[in-house]
Formats: structure tokens, C-alpha cells, sequence
């Protein structure tokens, strides 16, 4: 069985390689479990990942890397020697299965979305593993949406304001706050998130932006200027207490944070199909 040396960089240091990349070695060695990957931290405070797989995983982790990128420079995936071309064919193909199989949004029977929330909702297990970072501070949820993140904050026992100017889609949030039962923990505002935030200043508040990506933005590399809503209120956030954003997986995070306390943390799927994959990336400020 042919065995390939694989190196892959650069990988942020926040980033959790051996979630996104799995187990490393040999598929015979019997010392797989624990080799793993070897990590070499690098003068620019990211991380290249060295290892050896066999055909099948190698080519399984390059199908599930294919296009992406971290901290808005696309990630390389050398693989010596080459894999051929019906390994590249068969994994690219199981990789589009498991894809259908993806961490669900909402979980309770009535909940209502848009197309826009089908593709943009938050999923549950992951607005509460958010929401519970929050440790019951009040949060303004700056364009709430289908209101994923908002109920999951009220969940969590904060106050919220959520926030959107599209006045269907703000309906579409109370609606599912009812069916969870936190309607009274959220203060539904129809407003342009930009307006509000600035003349609404809360120093005991974290501002939440979850700013639209629609759905041809850049899995190789991202920044503010991709993100208007987020770069809008990047200004206004020295008014509250904190500025928490969820950026696409590819977003330059030093954007936000360089000059400024904080962390980037990769929130993973939770079903087969997108385990090893990161949803988004939840930068903190302040």
C-alpha cells in the first residue's frame, strides 16, 4: 500500500488541526492512534501539518480541504507522491454525500424559515455552544435574522435586542421564539442595525454580528470589505462591552483582533457529514 507525505499550511494556532484534519499515519501502523500529526508553529503564529497517510485517506482529506482557506489566505495541500486520478475521482464523490448529511438548524417542530435562514441559520447545538460563552450578559443581536442566535442567547438567560430590517424576516424570528418559549427575553426591533447601534450605546452589552455571506463568498479567503454590516459596525462597538462576530471559516480574524484583546474559536459540525468541517469562526473583541 502506497503511503503519501502530506503537508499542510498555514493553519491559524486557534484552530483545532486534528478535528479538521483526523487521525494521521498509516492505515498498518500500529502506532497510528497515537503519532498523529506533527504541528511546526511558524514565525508568523500559524501552523504547518505534516504527516503520512495512505491513498485513501490522503485523498479523502484533500477532497474535504479542496477550496478552502484560513485567516483569509487559501490553505495548500501538498501530497507526494500524487494521488491518481480514481482516488482524487471516488473521494471527491464521498465527499459530496456526507455533505447532505449536515448539523441541523432548528430543532422543534413549528419553527419557520426563509430560504435565506435554510442556508444562513445558525445551527441549535452551535448557537448554544455560543450562547453559553455569553454567561447571561445582556446581547444586541445586530441583524437577527430567522433569530437562531437570538433564541439561543435567551436560551442561555440573556436579555436580547434583536435587531433587522426586514421586517418578514424579524416576524419570522418572534415566531420561533415563541415555539422555544424565550418571546419575553426578547426585545424584537425593526430597525437598520447600523441606526440602532449607534444611538443605542450599552457598555454592559455584547454586540453580535452575524453579518449576511450569501452564498458565493470567497471559501479561500475573506475580509471586512466582504462583510459591509460587520465593517459598519466595527466602529460603533467601542460602545458596548464587547464585540462578538461569526465570520465565514476563511475570514481574516487579525482584522478584527490585531491591536485588541480577544479570540477566534472554530465551531465544527456535530453530524457525519460535517464533523470535521468548520460552520464559522466566532471572533471575540474586547
Amino acid at each position: 500500500m502506497a503511503v503519501h507525505e502530506l503537508r499542510i499550511a498555514p493553519l491559524p494556532i486557534w484552530l483545532d488541526a486534528g478535528r479538521l484534519l483526523g487521525p494521521a499515519g498509516p492505515a498498518s501502523d500500529p502506532g497510528d492512534a497515537s503519532r498523529g500529526w506533527h504541528l511546526e508553529p511558524q514565525p508568523d503564529a500559524s501552523v504547518v501539518a505534516r504527516a503520512q497517510l495512505d491513498g485513501a485517506r490522503a485523498a479523502d482529506l484533500a477532497a474535504r480541504l479542496r477550496g478552502l482557506g484560513f485567516e483569509g489566505q487559501p490553505l495548500v495541500c501538498e501530497i507526494q507522491p500524487p494521488l491518481r486520478r480514481s482516488q482524487v475521482r471516488r473521494a471527491r464523490t464521498e465527499d459530496a454525500r456526507r455533505r447532505r448529511v449536515g448539523t441541523p438548524g432548528f430543532s422543534r417542530a413549528g419553527t419557520r424559515l426563509d430560504e435565506v435562514g435554510r442556508m444562513s441559520l445558525t445551527p441549535e447545538l452551535l448557537a448554544m455552544e455560543v450562547a453559553e460563552l455569553a454567561a447571561g450578559r445582556p446581547v444586541v443581536d445586530a441583524g437577527c435574522g430567522a433569530g437562531g442566535n437570538a433564541i439561543a442567547f435567551a436560551r442561555a438567560g440573556c436579555r436580547v435586542h434583536a435587531i433587522d430590517q426586514d421586517l418578514a424576516r424579524l416576524e419570522l424570528a418572534r415566531h420561533n421564539a415563541g415555539v422555544y418559549g424565550v418571546s419575553d427575553r426578547i426585545q424584537f426591533v425593526h430597525a437598520d442595525a447600523r441606526a440602532w447601534v449607534a444611538a443605542q450605546a450599552d457598555p454592559g452589552a455584547i454586540l453580535f454580528v452575524d453579518p449576511p455571506w450569501g452564498a458565493d463568498w470567497s471559501r479561500s479567503g475573506c475580509d471586512l470589505a466582504s462583510l459591509p454590516l460587520l465593517a459598519d459596525l466595527v466602529p460603533l462597538a467601542s460602545n458596548y462591552a464587547a464585540l462578538w462576530a461569526k465570520v465565514p471559516p476563511s475570514f481574516a480574524t487579525a482584522q478584527l483582533l490585531e491591536g485588541a484583546s480577544g479570540d477566534a474559536r472554530a465551531l465544527f459540525g456535530a453530524a457525519e457529514g460535517d464533523y470535521r468541517r468548520v460552520k464559522f469562526v466566532l471572533v471575540r473583541r474586547g
